[in-house]
């Protein structure tokens, strides 16, 4: 599956990412693949940083944006991905 305009691929997770999930929740919802390179090959991420991310994504995206999103761990042979599956909003999304 490639990138579109509701699937996103990054190999590791950056703060600057919430403006993406800003823009699905204001259009027609979208995933971010956490772990997944542009030609979406599996580069996986570490298991205390994927623990981690659980964590910290879901309270970054509710004190920045003030919306809910599902952050999911999907185990494959190469390494762990984090799909951040947001739904989109009926009411505008502000970033920052």
């Amino acid at each position: 599956m490639s990138e579109s305009q509701n699937i996103e691929y990054k190999t590791t997770w950056r703060d600057e990412y919430l403006k993406w999930i800003c823009g699905f929740a204001n259009a027609n919802g979208g995933v971010i693949h956490i772990g997944i390179n542009d030609k979406g090959v599996v580069v996986g991420l570490t298991d205390s940083n994927a623990k981690k991310l659980l964590e910290d994504i879901p309270n970054k995206v509710k004190d920045i944006l003030g919306i809910l999103v599902d952050v999911n761990l999907t185990k494959h042979p190469l390494g762990n991905v984090i799909d951040v599956v947001t739904e989109p909003y009926p009411y505008p999304v502000n970033y920052k």
